[in-house]
């Protein structure tokens, strides 16, 4: 069992970190990760030279497939789509790259939304992750030229859209602090200057918890839109800081039920995103992660 489990664990934080960004949800980047191990258990040695490789290449492929199965889903979702969000360092580890940080981020996940299965997936391996297109050619089962194609088609869909969510994070629990005083005291013009000209609010109820349906464009209607929600969400008992998906933001409790999550996009230029998580169906991850109560049980 060891000689089975420990090559595993030593890349079992690639694995998650390649499902969740490809899957936008943790427990479903979980459950891959878990199917991947069963494989590995029952594969053939002769047929595996790299446990790593095996392993990579068996969750992007489940990620592919599980895209592909859940588009029709996706399409039939209530309102906004948003990922799953997640409790995070505040900062990146020794080991972590800049771009494995920044793709953390909910903005990011969002953007990817705009690719195809595959073309996320190769995205993700060449310039988040570091994959040399050898590598991955073999991963996806396409041509190393189709890999690049693929990648070039990625960045013009993403356009310039992926290399503008950079967190600047001296400022970011300063300005998540002051957002959250505005949003309280109903100070719409201080929360106006907290927001960037561009500013969009984006809210993920899931047909199970009150959200706007469309985004909230523009920095006089996102603050309006906040200041209406404080006034709403006198229920709440308790509003606890945190770093979500690498950036600043707030874990909201009825309670000690987590009744929703809101992550800020904060670049230098001021607050451009505001993410709101509503639907309890993507907080069990972050409540398992707080010890809190189960937010699909009112």
């Amino acid at each position: 069992m060891d000689g089975e489990l420990d090559p595993f664990l030593s890349v079992r934080p690639m694995l998650f970190s390649i499902a969740y960004r490809m899957l936008g949800s943790a427990t479903e980047a979980e459950d891959i990760v878990q199917e991947a191990y069963l494989r590995w258990r029952t594969a053939s040695r002769d047929g595996v030279g790299s446990p790593r490789s095996y392993l990579c290449t068996t969750v992007t492929r489940l990620c592919i497939d599980r895209l592909r199965s859940a588009a029709v889903a996706r399409e039939a979702y209530v309102g906004l789509w948003l990922p799953e969000p997640v409790l995070s360092d505040a900062k990146p580890g020794p080991d972590e790259s800049v771009e494995l940080a920044e793709s953390l981020s909910i903005a990011f996940l969002v953007l990817l939304e705009s690719l195809s299965p595959l073309e996320r997936a190769v995205f993700l391996l060449r310039e988040v992750f570091g994959f040399e297109y050898g590598e991955i050619s073999q991963m996806v089962g396409r041509s190393n030229a189709a890999c690049r194609q693929l990648v070039s088609r990625a960045h013009r869909h993403l356009g310039e859209g992926s290399s503008r969510f950079q967190a600047d994070r001296a400022r970011g629990g300063e300005l998540a602090n002051r957002f959250l005083a505005a949003c309280a005291s109903g100070d719409l013009a201080g929360l106006m200057g907290l927001l960037t000209d561009d500013a969009v609010a984006l809210a993920d109820g899931g047909g199970k918890a009150r959200a706007a349906a469309r985004p909230i464009a523009g920095r006089r209607n996102v603050a309006t839109y906040m200041v209406g929600i404080s006034k709403m969400v006198g229920y709440i008992t308790g509003i606890l800081p945190a770093t979500i998906n690498g950036q600043p933001g707030f874990v909201l409790f009825e309670q000690q039920r987590l009744d929703s999550v809101l992550a800020l996009d904060i670049a230098a230029d001021g607050i451009r995103r505001v993410h709101i998580i509503a639907n309890p169906d993507k907080l069990g991850w972050i409540a398992r992660q707080l010890g809190a109560g189960d937010p699909t049980k009112g």
